[in-house]
Order: C-alpha cells, then structure tokens, then sequence
C-alpha cells in the first residue's frame, strides 16, 4: 500500500488504497494544501517534493521534471508532485521553505 509521510507537517502519514496515483493526487484526496501554481501540469515547480527516502518507490523522471533538472530548477532529491507517481511503498518528504503555505502550520 502506498504510503506518504510528510516530516514537516509533524511527520503526518498518508495511507492510500490506491496504486499508480500522483503524488499530489493522494496528498490532496487526503485535505492537505499543497501548493500547485500551474493547476498540476508539470509547467512550475510550486509543488514540489524533497525526497528524504523512498525515492525508489516512485515513477520515473517526466519529461518536464527532466528539463526542470536540466535548468537547475530542481535538485537531485527533489521531484514534482503533479508528476511522480507512487505506485507501492513508502515515501518520506518535506514542504520547500519557497512552497509552504501561509495557513497551514508547520512543525519546523
């Protein structure tokens, strides 16, 4: 079962029972705020992840995330959630410092 925990939000645990969904997808069906300027089409990279473990766990590079590499927009350990996929096992990140919420407190 695909399992997210977010460290900065109190090290909250997502369960989810279903498979092969987008990062963001099951963040959000869980009535979390996660940030996503361009409205989840992998065009900014406002929703972005930053890997603490389980990067195995997820889909492979997009295209986009590809090129966001390329221009230095995202680092190794970082991904967009609007376009990882979580298709089993677990995963650990954090909120971007540039991509928390005003509203939502964080535990650090």
């Amino acid at each position: 079962m695909p399992q997210i925990v977010i460290e900065n939000l109190f090290n909250l645990r997502i369960n989810s029972t279903s498979v092969h969904r987008k990062v963001i997808e099951i963040i959000h069906e869980n009535g979390i705020d996660w940030m996503h300027a361009c409205g989840k089409k992998g065009r900014c990279t406002t929703c972005k992840i930053i890997l603490t473990s389980g990067e195995e766990n997820l889909s492979s590079p997009t295209k986009a995330e590809l090129e966001f590499f390329r221009q230095g927009r995202l680092k190794p350990g970082e991904r967009l959630a609007c376009q990882a996929e979580l298709p089993s096992g677990e995963i650990v990140v954090r909120v971007d410092k540039f991509n928390k919420f005003p509203h939502v407190h964080y535990s650090e």
